[in-house]
């Protein structure tokens, strides 16, 4: 320890003012009775890392996603505690930073093929906002997705360029998931693995099993890769093999169906793309569910698949969950059919712009059709219709829909593409993984509404900046190559 008199005065300054005020927070907060002061020394502490080093706090961001909790107001207010407010102010950061450096900037990424995509992507919300049936919803959706797309992708963009830095954000994302598999598998045991009382098990970390299983199953890809940063047999190479098993177990413990299948589409895309065959399944992909519509849709066939109102019943053993799901007589599949007939019956109503984003919830109720109802169709806890692309047809509309489609396509592709130009074998390995975790996001979106969610969507996002700066980095090396 420095003896007193050869610490800097400035120093010393500073000590005495954050001491000071850490003081004054805590007799304000007792004598006020305003718990949220005792917060003011660490908000204090993290605005000077801020103005120092805000790379630091992105880190701490990455972080804080596994542990992020959903807090709700007496208002009605919601939000993700830590993560939005961290969120917000690095979205401020990064507008001032890119105000201050703009000229420094690599113009090369903001036109990037998948950026325009993306850009032509939040064009249209924007449309769909203006057209909207209830502007002031449509616009907290719009303003969300801007922040989202800031921070993940611009901020990730200019932060995220080597593969060192794509260590630092692994084990920063690492380490508070498993304290939390950990968590949740202890919760779980104490409840003897009850599929009755999963969500409990979840709390506070994870609104629902599905949002845990999403995440676990997003990740696996990143843990399996980064074993190959270090030597067999090594204390780090056996962390992860170990935390693979212990993955896999909790991924089979939520008891989360869209999971199960997402990681064997993940096993099966990854020779898919090593043999570039990306196109063809996705070409393929695409023309089974047009003609799986067009099928459904002739002289009204879906009606024969309306569930049995008293059959259609929640199940306490997962078994139970798997037998009613194959027999159409599980209650959260029946009930996604219900909602997914109407979200279709809308998007003839309000074709080209849709009901305006985020708005599925408060129309969907009148397009709905009394056969598919279930028991828990009266929705109290306001979810949505339980499928992205289909909230993409319902909220924007036709044109919405093929812009997100376009996008996702071309992430594929382009990544496909990026992973085969890629020389570098530890470079090559991480594309690899963000396309084998986009593609598991993908799946997800099939049956849930995720991207909006911190917990998912700042993967799908900073996927798509890495990518970019990967393929940056490609073209770089093939230019020094020619010259």
């Amino acid at each position: 320890m420095l003896p007193p008199a050869s610490i800097p005065k400035p120093t010393l300054y500073l000590f005495a003012v954050l001491a000071a005020f850490i003081v004054a927070s805590v007799v304000g907060a007792m004598w006020l009775d305003f718990p949220l002061l005792y917060g003011a020394p660490f908000a204090f502490l993290l605005v000077f890392q801020t103005i120092v080093d805000f790379r630091k706090v992105f880190y701490l961001l990455l972080a804080c996603i596994p542990l992020s909790m959903e807090i709700y107001f007496p208002n009605g207010l919601g939000t993700d505690l830590p993560t939005e407010p961290l969120i917000l102010g690095l979205l401020l950061v990064y507008l001032f930073y890119f105000a201050k450096h703009f000229q420094l900037l690599d113009g090369r990424f903001f036109r990037h093929t998948i950026n325009l995509l993306l850009f032509l992507h939040l064009g249209w919300i924007l449309v769909a906002v203006v057209n909207s049936n209830l502007l002031l919803v449509s616009l907290k959706f719009f303003l969300a997705k801007c922040w989202y797309v800031v921070v993940f992708v611009f901020m990730t963009g200019l932060l995220i360029k080597k593969e060192e830095h794509f260590k630092t954000l692994f084990w920063c994302v690492f380490i508070p998931l498993i304290l939390t598999i950990i968590y949740v598998l202890v919760k779980q045991y104490t409840y003897g693995f009850s599929f009755e009382k999963i969500h409990k098990s979840m709390y506070p970390f994870y609104r629902n099993h599905v949002s845990y299983a999403a995440l676990l199953s997003l990740f696996f890809p990143y843990i399996w890769f980064a074993r190959k940063w270090y030597p067999k047999r090594s204390p780090k190479w056996w962390l992860l093999v170990i935390s693979l098993l212990v993955v896999l177990v909790a991924v089979q413990l939520s008891y989360t169906r869209a999971a199960y299948v997402a990681l064997v589409m993940a096993a099966g895309a990854y020779f898919v793309i090593r043999f570039r065959f990306t196109k063809l399944v996705l070409g393929g992909a695409l023309i089974a569910v047009l003609v799986g519509f067009g099928y459904v849709l002739d002289n009204n066939k879906y009606l024969d698949y309306a569930p049995n109102f008293e059959k259609t019943i929640s199940h306490q053993k997962f078994d139970d969950l798997l037998e009613a799901t194959y027999k159409m007589e599980d209650i959260s599949t029946m009930e996604r059919l219900y909602r997914w007939v109407a979200g279709v019956k809308m998007s003839t109503y309000e074709l080209w712009t849709g009901f305006g984003p985020g708005n599925f919830y408060n129309f969907y109720k009148e397009y709905t059709i009394s056969s598919f109802e279930t028991y828990v169709s009266d929705n109290p806890e306001k979810s949505g219709i339980h499928n992205y692309y289909l909230m993409m047809l319902v909220d924007q509309g036709v044109m919405g829909l093929i812009i997100f489609l376009i996008l996702t396509f071309a992430i594929l592709i382009k990544g496909e593409q990026i992973y085969h130009e890629t020389k570098q074998e530890g470079r090559k390995r991480i594309v690899m993984t963000l396309l084998l975790s986009l593609i598991i996001i993908d799946a997800f979106l099939l049956i849930n509404d995720l991207i909006e969610t911190d917990k998912v969507g700042s993967f799908y996002f900073m996927s798509i900046a890495i990518l970019i700066n990967f393929d940056l980095a490609n073209q770089d090396e093939a230019h020094q190559n020619v010259t």
